[in-house]
């Protein structure tokens, strides 16, 4: 068996599943191989790239027989850019693996045993993505390229539009690469780290329609760079703001820690679950817009709120949740570690005329004891990698009797919710997925916990 298991080596797989990252999973001989660009369905010829005892990486070589679900992407270069993962899976076809996706890790990392809620679709799963920031390079002919990495690298697949992204921003797209081009401003090389532009970023209102241009540069200043801001704003009208964020360091991580309004508005204006928010360039704010409200709606409904309670955010962000909750609750406090966002947060419940609530910047873990001895309701929503153990030890000495938790991660939402039902007495009432992106492997929760 051992010489029909190595690199190199052409399988036939029948494959059943998608992993969290997107690529399909075949199984061979008791071992699982994962195959980019397969489909539940499919039965495909893949070649073996990275061979482990248990497992191995194949390379989709043909697809034998398609599956049903197995579908013509709506973009021309989906196989190429690292953008989607999904586009070749019909839109059912995906929301079924994003629910299996959710129940297998309720079972295999928490040992939970609970019938999850059908997952939430949406209505619009392309043209969705209210927020787009490309990395910048230059073709070996010079020409100023924008677009998403290649999967499994950092070369360009240069766009001048994108079927993920709002409609209304690929003319903006391809016209400031052209400008960008014209204006000569050098482009950044992430080996050799060196030249200044590095990204650029396009963000809209999607019920507002207003936009943010913003350029991201090793350098703190761009020759002429005010004059071209002032003409993409006489040009495309919906365009309330060009800024220059400066990142100067050696890092995959986009935006530095200074962004700077060079004309127009510093921030754009967006209407979510009927409050008015400002979102400025780095600000986080859930890409789906209508996909985030009905998640919010699913909070809302587990919460069942009669005005008499008082409840602790934590991740708060800008306030996209707790806002909201405020306005059907006693009173709400915000947690966040990042102060840019508790003063956007404050400004945002002054915008809407919300005073019941209090935005607080600084760590979870050490802002929870005091914060949940005045609590009857948690919500938490935090990053990929989940709560830290402080966060959740600091849940387990003081558990408010209901918990909504609030997930972009299976994995560790099943790994915090098993520690919560173990050390804080929570039972697990309800799990609800929510599709909050298409064409892409990833999946949001939303979860109910309470004590008995």
């Amino acid at each position: 068996m051992g010489d029909r298991w190595r690199q190199g080596q052409t399988l036939t797989l029948d494959i059943d599943d998608l992993n969290s990252t997107g690529d399909g999973v075949g199984r061979w001989d008791g071992r699982v191989v994962f195959v980019a660009d397969a489909v539940p369905g499919d039965r495909v010829i893949s070649r073996l790239v990275r061979v482990k005892p248990t497992y191995a990486v194949g390379k989709l070589m043909s697809v034998e027989t398609p599956s049903p679900e197995r579908v013509r992407p709506a973009c021309i270069v989906a196989d190429k850019c690292g953008g989607c993962q999904c586009q070749m899976l019909s839109y059912a076809g995906q929301l079924a693996a994003k629910q299996q996706q959710v129940v297998d890790a309720l079972a295999r990392i928490g040992g939970l045993t609970i019938s999850v809620d059908p997952i939430l679709g949406a209505d619009q799963p392309l043209h969705y993505r209210n927020k787009v920031t490309y990395p910048l390079r230059r073709s070996p002919e010079g020409i100023v390229q924008a677009g998403y990495y290649r999967k499994g690298s950092h070369k360009i697949v240069n766009l001048n539009q994108c079927p993920a992204q709002d409609k209304r921003l690929n003319p903006l797209l391809a016209q400031i690469k052209q400008d960008i081009q014209a204006q000569g401003w050098s482009i950044y090389n992430e080996q050799a780290h060196r030249g200044k532009l590095r990204h650029l970023g396009l963000r809209i209102g999607r019920r507002t329609g207003e936009i943010l241009v913003t350029l991201v540069s090793t350098a703190s200043a761009l020759p002429n760079l005010a004059a071209q801001a002032q003409q993409w704003l006489e040009q495309f009208p919906a365009v309330v703001g060009v800024a220059l964020n400066h990142n100067p360091d050696r890092t995959n991580a986009i935006f530095g820690p200074q962004t700077r309004c060079i004309a127009g508005a510093p921030y754009l204006e967006e209407e979510f679950a009927g409050l008015r928010f400002q979102i400025r360039p780095a600000t986080f704010f859930q890409i789906n817009t209508e996909q985030a409200e009905q998640l919010l709606q699913v909070v809302l409904k587990l919460l069942n709120l009669q005005g008499q309670e008082r409840i602790v955010d934590v991740y708060c962000g800008i306030g996209t949740l707790t806002l909201p909750l405020a306005q059907q609750a006693q009173f709400c406090m915000g947690i966040e570690v990042q102060p840019d966002a508790i003063a956007q947060a404050q400004a945002n419940a002054a915008l809407n005329g919300i005073e019941n609530v209090r935005f607080q910047a600084g760590r979870a873990k050490a802002l929870l004891p005091d914060a949940l001895s005045q609590a009857d309701m948690l919500v938490i929503d935090p990053p990929r990698k989940g709560c830290s153990p402080e966060v959740l030890s600091a849940i387990a000495r003081q558990p408010p009797p209901t918990l909504v938790y609030v997930s972009c991660n299976p994995a560790t939402l099943a790994r915090d919710l098993k520690q919560l039902c173990a050390t804080a007495g929570y039972q697990l009432r309800r799990v609800q997925p929510v599709d909050l992106f298409p064409q892409t492997a990833h999946v949001e929760c939303v979860a109910l916990l309470e004590i008995i």
